[in-house]
């Protein structure tokens, strides 16, 4: 009797499998609590200090569970390299990053600074209601989600054809991790933006030669 082994593309082991091109797309860790009083957008903002310690746990399981060997890219924004610092320490080992400026996230212009009460009176279309813009308006001198899922896509196809068959470490923003998700799933970002991305929270996302594949969003690295 044969045994059939070859399941296509279908994703029915514990292990993934080696040589695909994969991202791992992990959201910065949270920042202090004067900047959340804000809208923060591409603000280069200061990490929560009492997170960092009191989620210790969380960054060990994320430098347990990311792969090795991996190429690592961050944000330009000082958040996301402190986060990508803070894993590396937790028991990942030190591993040089590339800083990707298209990674950033949705710059809100001269609505950088504002407390989120203020918001409402500026919108010219109504705020998503899990995202404090909708996904095509514009802030001045910002830009829209559109404009986003448009830049981080190209980034990540440029990044997943120069370096086909690697595992790639992604420490990015709420953001930008939508709009990649948006472009994987080829879908509106207004639609994208209903997802869940907390911070430390982990998505995994192939491209294959068939096509984009989504493995894992949200997934949380709970100690």
């Amino acid at each position: 009797m044969t045994i059939q082994t070859n399941h296509g593309n279908f994703l029915d082991t514990p292990q993934l499998e080696k040589g695909v091109t994969r991202f791992w797309l992990i959201r910065h860790a949270l920042v202090e609590h004067n900047a959340r009083m804000r809208l923060y957008g591409a603000m280069d903002v200061p990490l929560c200090p009492d997170s960092l310690v009191a989620q210790r746990g969380m960054y060990e399981t994320l430098a347990r569970r990311l792969p090795k060997p991996a190429l690592w890219f961050t944000s330009p924004l000082s958040r996301t390299q402190h986060t990508a610092r803070a894993i590396q320490k937790a028991g990942y080992g030190p591993h040089d990053w590339c800083v990707e400026p298209d990674l950033t996230e949705q710059s809100m212009g001269e609505w950088h600074g504002i407390t989120h009460d203020t918001l409402p009176d500026r919108l010219s279309l109504p705020a998503h209601p899990f995202w404090s813009v909708g996904a095509t308006e514009l802030p001045p001198q910002g830009e829209s989600m559109v404009q986003v899922c448009s830049r981080v896509g190209a980034c990540l196809d440029r990044l997943a054809a120069g370096h086909e068959g690697q595992d790639m470490v992604v420490v990015s923003h709420g953001g930008a991790i939508r709009a990649a998700l948006a472009h994987a799933l080829r879908v509106h970002p207004e639609t994208a933006l209903h997802f869940s991305i907390q911070n430390l929270a982990l998505s995994v996302i192939e491209r294959l030669p068939e096509g984009w594949r989504i493995v894992t969003v949200n997934d949380l690295p709970l100690p």
